[in-house]
């Protein structure tokens, strides 16, 4: 589970939280906020029993780098290392990091020199995808066009099925497409009756358990075990009682 869906309770008592994440069954937490934001949420995860491979991190290191050399990056990377991670994930990009065809090209181009940094201490990059990727930009071209033509071999993808679904492309067409290029996928269900393609914010009521959405459960777990996905987090950005909402979800995906 990404535990960015709990941060609200983290703010209160992370040991418990964590702790509630697996009681509710869960084997493997995600991480946010890498590394300023982390080390708590760390121990208490592995203090719980859950393991630990993968965490968002402060992305501007990457993706604005301040020097040629990408040193903040690269502490980040060491850090990751010591941490025992395998997996770094860019989160998010901001306005002017997403405005043209030209801006997502420059943000290729950083991306793959961090998977090679990245790659040379056992941990693998990716990057995780919201739905204004998927905007029609200059001649129709999207964001995700030039990550997928741009993007190296040594970098890869996290994708989000809902921010691809709000976007208006299909989770398992793009899953069977990107083959072996996925390192991990997030699982977060769309409520009915939003009209698509949305590629800014939806409602906060738009976050559903999954099984209570529009998602089609099986065939998109199929086509992520196909395609070679490592790893699956369950993720809900919104919810009025995340714990109730996070023992749904993966109630639901043990009948599947």
């Amino acid at each position: 589970m990404q535990l960015y869906t709990v941060r609200k309770l983290m703010e209160k008592d992370t040991v418990g939280t964590i702790k509630a994440v697996a009681a509710a069954g869960y084997k493997q937490a995600e991480l946010g906020g890498f590394p300023s934001q982390t080390d708590a949420q760390l121990k208490a995860a592995r203090d719980a029993g859950l393991v630990v491979n993968s965490s968002h991190f402060e992305w501007d290191s990457l993706v604005n780098p301040t020097d040629n050399s990408y040193q903040d990056f690269r502490k980040i990377v060491d850090k990751a290392h010591a941490a025992g991670l395998k997996h770094l994930v860019v989160p998010y990009l901001v306005d002017k990091n997403r405005t043209t065809l030209d801006d997502y090209k420059q943000t290729a181009a950083h991306l793959n020199k961090g998977a090679e940094l990245s790659k040379g201490a056992g941990i693998r990059l990716s990057y995780h995808n919201h739905a204004f990727e998927f905007q029609p930009l200059a001649g129709g071209r999207t964001g995700f066009d030039v990550f997928m033509s741009e993007f190296s071999p040594d970098m890869f993808f996290e994708l989000d099925v809902f921010w691809v679904k709000v976007g208006g492309a299909e989770p398992t067409d793009l899953l069977k497409k990107l083959s072996g290029r996925i390192a991990q996928v997030h699982l977060k269900d769309l409520k009915p009756g939003l009209t698509l393609p949305e590629f800014g914010k939806v409602p906060e009521d738009a976050f559903q358990e999954l099984g209570d959405g529009i998602l089609s459960w099986e065939p998109i777990l199929k086509a992520a075990q196909a395609a070679g996905v490592e790893h699956c987090h369950v993720e809900q950005d919104q919810s009025p009682d995340p714990l109730a909402s996070i023992r749904q979800s993966i109630n639901y995906l043990a009948r599947l």
